[in-house]
């Protein structure tokens, strides 16, 4: 596959998803990636990134500030 930014090309590989939602910062390790070798974008699968939502939703409701979660250990 090519980058949409920069047409570079894409490599599988595990990377960190970050996000701040309502003042609470979950990052969520480990999370099968496409990476560009050109300019460093990264992009996920329709499954990769389903699972992320499930995530940071399930997470958000149990925790108030910060949460650090293994995508491959997580059950949503």
């Amino acid at each position: 596959m090519k980058c949409f930014l920069c047409k570079g090309d894409l490599q599988e590989q595990t990377t960190n998803f970050m996000i701040d939602v309502d003042n609470c910062f979950i990052i969520v390790k480990n999370v099968p990636s496409r990476v560009c070798s050109q300019c460093g974008e990264v992009s996920y699968s329709d499954e990769v990134a389903a699972k992320l939502e499930r995530i940071v939703k399930a997470v958000r409701k149990a925790v108030s500030e910060v949460a650090i979660v293994n995508y491959q250990d997580s059950v949503a």
